[in-house]
Order: structure tokens, then C-alpha cells, then sequence
């Protein structure tokens, strides 16, 4: 039975402060990188030791990497491997930009010893935004980032671990499902409006978000009933301060502007009590 699950305690992260990449993204190549808008150095700088000095006073151990030359969205680990109780599975990214990133990571875990478990190989692509684990559930999303060559192979990987796989297509104007839904507790999940069939929500409980923008259903877990929401999010705080949950609000709209929300950011590799 696969034990990791998304909405427990967060234990230990990756995480990429923004580098010389990110915050030099031009005007002329924001589509290229998928950004938004380009982005304040130092606001962006000062975001991320915020956001890494709360997963700290959490009891998260924070792992640092350096962001490698020209790779502005690097600062966005979650989507190069994803972490289970066994190892880390290798990505294969969809955007052609980020390429090397999932060989990067890899070489970075691997020199910590932890295992790969896994890989997404040619012509499958996948991103770890569109997976989400969910103790004995895997909800993995049909994206124009993880293709459905890329969705078959995650099925297989996660189905070996003991993972119950339910593929999403993710709705427009999401990159990935990550920006539509988030586990908040073990048995609890917070999805926008029109995403997800009852069906696929079996055996948990839901916190409707009443509208959805292309991030609206993205924050990070602390642990059961406990998150960070971006301070611009206001549909998820206040469906999430409806629901008894408790929300600690960061400024992370430097991120947002490069394509990002708060999960985005981190490379969760433990959760547990």
C-alpha cells in the first residue's frame, strides 16, 4: 500500500531561490518561458525567503538548491520529479525550455541518496504539477504539459507503488492540475468549480472553490487542515477560512507573474507524522 500522501505533515523540501534567470526574463521572451509578466529581483528575492523561512518555523527541512544558468523556471521544482515513500520519479518536461531540469534534479537527489525510482521516457512527457498523491490514490492530470503517452507511464510507475491512478483533464486556462486542486488533509481536497466528476472525488471530502482561475486551486500543504495561500488567491482563502481550515497568506505574486502558484515552488521529498 503506497503511504505517502499529500496532506500529511511536510517533512523535508527542495527548494530553488530565484537566480540571475529568473529575474532577467525580458518582455520579448516571456512566451517562450511561459511568464506572465517580468518580474521584481528584489520582490522575488525577499518572496522566497519568506516562503522558505515559514517551511522552516514548520519544522520543514528546507534543502537549497542553486538555480542553474538559463533556466529561468527552475525556481518551480515541484514540476522536474515527483517524491514518494520509495524514491523520486524523473520527469520528462513538456515545455521545450526546461528540458535538462529533470536531469538536473535528478543528479541533485541522487547526491543526497535518494533513489530514482523512475523515469518518463520519449515520446511521453510529463510534469509533476499533474500528479498528486494521495495515500492509496493518484490523481494525475491529461495536460498540455504531461501528454497521454506521458499519463500511461505515470500509470504504470505509480501503479507499482501501490497508487490507484485517476487521470483529469485539466481544464483551460490551468497549465497544470495543480493550479485546479490541492490535497489539504489526508482524506480532504480543495478543487475549483467544474473539474473534478463525483466520482473521481471518492473517498474524500471536498472544498469547493465557487470560480477558478489558472492557480486558484494551487497552495501548500503544511500538514492536515493547514496551508499557505498566495495573498492575491482571495477565492481560496475564503473558501478555506469557511471550511475551519487554517491559512497563513504570502505575498508570492512575483511567482504568479512567472506561471506559478505557492505548490509550484517546492520539491516536497517527506510527509509523515
Amino acid at each position: 500500500m503506497a503511504a505517502y500522501n499529500e496532506g500529511a505533515p511536510l517533512r523535508q523540501v527542495v527548494v530553488c531561490p530565484p537566480g540571475l534567470a529568473f529575474c532577467g526574463v525580458g518582455a520579448d521572451e516571456l512566451a517562450a518561458h511561459n511568464f506572465h509578466a517580468t518580474v521584481e529581483a528584489a520582490a522575488a528575492l525577499e518572496q522566497h525567503r519568506l516562503l522558505r523561512e515559514m517551511l522552516t518555523a514548520y519544522g520543514a527541512e528546507v534543502l537549497v538548491l542553486e538555480e542553474p544558468p538559463g533556466k529561468p523556471n527552475a525556481v518551480f521544482v515541484q514540476d522536474v520529479a515527483v517524491g514518494t515513500a520509495s524514491g523520486f520519479v524523473r520527469m520528462r518536461m513538456g515545455l521545450p525550455t526546461r528540458e535538462s531540469e529533470a536531469t538536473w534534479m535528478a543528479a541533485a537527489l541522487s547526491a543526497r541518496g535518494i533513489p530514482e525510482i523512475g523515469h518518463i521516457e520519449a515520446p511521453g512527457t510529463a510534469e509533476g504539477g499533474d500528479v498528486i498523491l494521495a495515500g492509496d490514490v493518484a490523481f494525475v492530470g491529461l495536460s498540455g504539459r504531461t501528454n497521454a503517452e506521458g499519463v500511461r507511464q505515470l500509470s504504470v510507475l505509480l501503479g507499482e507503488l501501490g497508487y490507484a491512478v485517476r487521470v483529469i483533464p485539466v481544464p483551460a486556462p490551468s497549465l497544470h492540475l495543480g493550479g485546479v486542486m490541492s490535497v489539504i488533509g489526508p482524506h480532504q481536497i480543495m478543487v475549483g468549480a467544474g473539474v473534478l466528476p463525483d466520482g473521481l472525488l471518492a473517498g474524500f471530502e471536498a472544498v469547493h472553490l465557487p470560480r477558478r482561475d489558472f492557480i486558484s486551486g494551487n497552495v501548500i500543504t503544511l500538514g492536515p487542515g493547514e496551508v499557505i495561500v498566495e495573498q492575491h488567491n482571495e477565492t481560496a482563502i475564503t473558501a478555506l477560512v469557511r471550511a475551519g481550515i487554517k491559512v497563513h497568506i504570502l505575498d508570492l505574486l512575483e511567482f504568479v507573474k512567472g506561471g506559478g502558484g505557492p505548490s509550484c515552488l517546492i520539491l516536497p521529498l517527506a510527509r509523515g507524522e
